[in-house]
């Protein structure tokens, strides 16, 4: 956490800021997030207890992974900036901001190819019956929509290689000043960055570089409030790692989709994050058919392992066009 603070502020305020009136518990107070998405790929999550991560290059926005690597490059290729974050790392810990720079540029082309993504967004009180318009309209309006909102524990995700992170919307402007944030937090927290293993410290300037670009997104989608769970297939750092692998054909287009099982029988580790216990409600979207969808959602969620499903569908009635 620590850590976090010093290289990666902005997500550590936004992440102590939604735990702000729960630090410890209990669950029914924990932070929610929703996933907007089809019928059909609800129902699969539903009945599977799975989560797919799709490679970052199919994401919605095309310029995914690349606008944050710009704007990292800016900064570290501008002479006086780059200077500035490496003295102030090498007071700590000589050479480690070059080392893990240069890590970083190693593994660049496996990060943009090899990392998969499931995005997820704040959900609001406010949004309980109808959701929010605009993920909505983000949907194609020829599919059943739903919303699956969960309660996330603040530390219930285990290692596997998979990080649940805030994204930013920043400018290249407000890009420099984050980073000028953290040559201070630095600066500020040299002698607990000494105490540590240069290992940590190099891992950390990497990791830091890794939530830059991929959560970082442009300005204009600052409304989504997004979150995301992130896998990189090159980070051989946990090989406990439970994430299922398979190909499919996702509109029309075969490819590799990771999975996350939300199931405790996988493994122990996991019950924090089972399905029946994060899941809080379904929200269904504009549609022709709410009842029947209404029916055939809370039969598989009682068959997932969900209490008082029939309360836990709700049926919006915001009135935008429906298939």
């Amino acid at each position: 956490m620590k850590l976090e603070g010093i290289f990666s502020p902005i997500a550590r305020r936004r992440r102590d800021f939604l735990n702000r009136t729960n630090p410890t518990g209990p669950f029914d107070k924990f932070p929610r997030f929703v996933h907007y998405t089809t019928a059909e790929a609800a129902l699969s999550i539903i009945k599977s207890k799975r989560f797919w991560l799709r490679n970052s290059t199919c994401m919605s926005d095309f310029r995914e992974v690349d606008h944050g690597h710009d704007i990292l490059l800016a900064f570290v290729s501008d002479p006086a900036k780059n200077k500035e974050f490496k003295s102030a790392l090498d007071a700590c810990w000589p050479g480690a901001a070059e080392e893990a720079f240069t890590l970083f540029d190693q593994h660049w082309a496996s990060i943009k190819f090899s990392t998969y993504i499931a995005s997820f967004s704040e959900h609001g009180d406010d949004e309980d019956v109808h959701g929010r318009l605009s993920m909505w309209r983000a949907i194609r309006p020829a599919n059943a929509r739903v919303a699956l909102v969960f309660r996330v524990p603040r530390f219930g995700i285990p290692n596997f290689r998979l990080h649940f992170n805030p994204v930013s919307y920043l400018t290249t402007s407000e890009g420099d000043r984050s980073m000028h944030e953290v040559v201070e937090q630095v600066r500020a927290n040299c002698d607990f960055l000494k105490s540590l293993d240069r290992s940590i410290i190099v891992g950390s300037v990497f990791y830091m570089c890794l939530g830059a670009v991929t959560c970082m997104k442009h300005e204009g989608f600052k409304e989504e409030r997004e979150w995301r769970a992130i896998y990189s297939t090159f980070d051989t750092s946990d090989d406990a790692t439970v994430m299922e692998r398979s190909i499919e054909t996702v509109d029309g287009v075969p490819q590799i989709v990771c999975k996350v099982p939300l199931d405790k029988t996988v493994s122990p580790l996991l019950e924090p994050l089972d399905f029946a216990r994060i899941f809080d409600r379904l929200i269904i979207g504009p549609s022709s058919y709410p009842w029947v969808m209404y029916e055939a959602f809370c039969n598989a969620l009682a068959d997932s392992g969900v209490q008082d499903s029939g309360k836990k569908v709700i049926n919006s009635t915001i009135p935008i066009r429906s298939p």
